[in-house]
């Protein structure tokens, strides 16, 4: 992936924080050195597709062939490997979407970390408590013992969860059940040692990633930040952070995904049904919500200290124009003879009306309702399939048509 540098238009702040302007979750780590060796990580738009082609046919492709020399790629005892929903899309559709959530979150974190400084939100005197917030943020990306640790636990924890927990009642083309237990078929062998490892890696170090945006939150929130009362946003000018629970919506599908692959296993090999999982479901929205969106919850009470101040101080400042325009134009006093009709006097009540509106109308968290509903949908979409094993389609179709018409 190819590093961005700060522009050279002149900006002192890209001279005084050049790392702000080079900012990113994903460009670091042995992984991301191994990639750009390789020529998989040079940049992070023109490669997406090479990496997707790789990373999934590394994963995927052993498999299909593995299963096809040893007959269970469409037949065998058990589930056969064309059969196993779960295990497609966990490796064509869950580890996609996580790639394409590198491109996103490097592009929309890097914008939001500079609209910090394009705002004028740290105070000069603050800039150097930014700069280490910054730093602290690359070095953790970048440290080689969390992705030693994250790869020591991948293998022995995703084992046993796979034969395990997750594993189906009968036998399936990666394993065979018996008296004496559970038995890795050879593709299994792959499947078990080089396929899963390689996704949970990717799953567990995404969620390292998310712990290093909330700590970088957490340490800017500590900085007494210049917010805005008045600005339109109603988040005293942090509203921009929203972006971040935007960029992070196909990793939420990704997640989902593999929970919905999952959950279609159970429908379709052991009889269950998708009401069966409503909870699991639910909690996994919650969870998604939590995971991405509580980390912007830290700003909070400067928001609404700022909120409190700036209620108070334009408070003052209606109270003291409100009572010059009662003297002059209710009370007559001091008006010279002049006219209302074409006075700015008006128009300056109406714009302190809206200036006090909006300071009242400040919300204590930068993001919306309607961010919510996205992000609930972007975990729910994997799901969306599904709901016709409940529900034909035609009678899906009728009741879509009948809510819309």
């Amino acid at each position: 992936m190819k590093q961005n540098t700060a522009p050279d238009s002149g900006n002192s702040l890209a001279d005084l924080l050049p790392e702000a302007w080079n900012f990113s979750l994903v460009l670091g780590g042995p992984l991301y050195q191994l990639f750009r060796k390789a020529h998989l990580d040079d940049d992070v738009t023109s490669h997406l597709r090479q990496r997707l082609f790789v990373i999934c046919g590394i994963l995927w492709l052993p498999l299909a062939v593995l299963c096809a020399i040893h007959g269970t790629l469409a037949a065998g005892n058990g589930v056969s490997f064309l059969h196993d929903i779960e295990t497609h899309v966990r490796f064509l559709v869950a580890v996609p979407l996580m790639i394409l959530a590198e491109l996103i979150v490097h592009q929309r974190m890097r914008d939001i970390v500079i609209q910090f400084l394009e705002h004028k939100l740290v105070p000069e005197g603050s800039l150097e408590r930014f700069r280490k917030a910054i730093l602290f943020a690359l070095a953790w990306r970048n440290s080689i013992p969390a992705e030693l640790a994250i790869i020591a636990i991948v293998f022995p924890l995703g084992y046993y969860m796979r034969t395990r927990v997750f594993a189906l009642d009968a036998s399936t083309w990666y394993a065979t059940v018996g008296n004496d237990g559970v038995s890795l078929t050879v593709p299994g062998i792959w499947f078990s040692w080089v396929s899963n490892p390689i996704l949970q890696f990717l799953l567990l170090r995404w969620v390292y990633r998310l712990v290093i945006w909330a700590r970088f939150l957490w340490q800017v929130s500590r900085i007494k930040l210049d917010l805005i009362p008045t600005h339109p946003d109603r988040n005293g000018g942090l509203g921009f952070l929203a972006g971040s629970a935007h960029a992070y919506s196909p990793l939420l599908a990704s997640f989902s995904a593999m929970v919905a692959g999952l959950v279609a296993s159970r429908i379709f090999f052991q009889g269950a049904s998708l009401a069966d999982f409503k909870l699991e479901i639910i909690s996994l929205v919650a969870f998604g919500m939590v995971l991405v969106i509580g980390p912007l919850t830290v700003f909070a009470p400067q928001i609404l200290a700022a909120k409190r101040q700036g209620k108070r101080e334009y408070g003052a400042l209606a109270a003291t124009y409100t009572r010059e325009f009662d003297r002059r134009w209710i009370r007559r006093v001091n008006h010279e003879g002049e006219s209302l009709l074409g006075t700015s006097d008006i128009q300056s009540l109406a714009d302190l009306d809206n200036s006090y509106s909006i300071i009242h109308e400040m919300k204590a968290v930068p993001f919306s309702r309607d961010l919510l509903l996205q992000l609930a949908w972007a975990t729910l979409a994997p799901f969306a399939p599904l709901v016709l094993t409940i529900i034909p389609l035609e009678e899906l179709l009728d009741r879509i048509f009948k809510t819309v018409f």
